[in-house]
C-alpha cells in the first residue's frame, strides 16, 4: 500500500469531523449544481426561492445534512449518503423540455465528479511537494465526492440515476417512471430507509469497492 493511502485509511476524531464538514457541503454544492442548471435552461425557481447561495443555513435538513451523515461517518459504516433540502425547479419552465430534467438531474453529479478531479491533482501535487497534511486533506474531498456522485447515479428514486433516466426515456415510459417515483415518495422517509437498508446490506461493499477503485485511479 502507498504511503498516502496509508495515512488516508487511518481514521481519528479530527479526520471523521473533518469528512463530516466535507460531505455536508458536498452535498449542498451538489443541490446548488441543480438550481445553476435549471436557472440556465430558463427557469428561476431556485434563484427566487434563495437557493443559489453558498450559505448552508437554507441548505442544510437537520437529518439528512448533519445527523445521518455523522452516524454513518463516525460509525465507519462504509457508505457515505446524506441529503440537503431539495433545490426547487419547475421542469415546465425548463426551455429544453426533451432533455431539460436529465440536464438538471445531472448536473449535481457532475459538479461532485468534477471536484474529485480537481482535488485528486491538488492532492497529488501536495504529496510530491512535501506537503501531505494537505494531500490527506484534498484527498478525503476526492473520496467523499466520489462516492457521493457515484452513489447518486444510482437509477432509483429520488436519486439523480432515475432522474436522467427518466428525462431520457420517450414519453410513455418516462411517465410510468413518474409514477413509480411519485409512489415511492409518497412512502416519505421510511421509503428512504428502507432502500437505504438494502443497499447497505446487500450492495454497499461491491459499490464501496468500486469507488475505491475510482479512487485509487485517480490519486495514481
Amino acid at each position: 500500500m502507498l504511503a498516502w493511502q496509508e495515512r488516508f485509511m487511518q481514521t481519528d476524531l479530527e479526520t471523521s469531523i473533518f469528512t463530516i464538514v466535507v460531505l455536508i457541503f458536498s452535498i449542498i454544492i451538489h443541490e446548488v449544481a441543480h438550481g445553476y442548471a435549471a436557472n440556465s435552461l430558463g427557469d428561476p425557481t431556485a434563484k427566487l426561492s434563495g437557493r443559489l447561495t453558498m450559505n448552508p443555513l437554507p441548505h442544510i435538513d437537520p437529518i439528512g445534512s448533519v445527523l445521518l451523515p455523522g452516524l454513518l461517518v463516525l460509525t465507519s459504516a462504509g457508505m457515505l449518503f446524506g441529503w440537503a433540502k431539495p433545490v426547487p425547479y419547475n421542469p415546465y419552465n425548463l426551455k429544453n423540455r426533451r432533455w431539460g430534467e436529465a440536464i438538471v438531474g445531472i448536473a449535481g453529479v457532475a459538479t461532485n465528479l468534477l471536484l474529485a478531479v480537481l482535488f485528486a491533482l491538488l492532492a497529488k501535487v501536495a504529496y510530491a511537494s512535501g506537503a501531505p497534511v494537505f494531500g490527506d486533506l484534498s484527498a478525503i474531498i476526492v473520496y467523499v465526492n466520489l462516492f457521493l456522485g457515484l452513489f447518486n447515479l444510482i437509477p432509483f428514486p429520488p436519486l439523480d440515476g432515475f432522474t436522467v433516466l427518466r428525462g431520457v426515456l420517450p414519453g410513455r415510459y418516462a411517465m410510468s417512471l413518474r409514477n413509480l417515483e411519485e409512489r415511492f415518495l409518497g412512502g416519505g422517509i421510511f421509503s428512504l430507509l428502507l432502500f437505504l437498508i438494502v443497499f447497505s446490506y446487500f450492495f454497499v461493499q461491491p459499490f464501496a469497492q468500486f469507488v475505491l477503485s475510482v479512487f485509487r485511479f485517480l490519486m495514481f
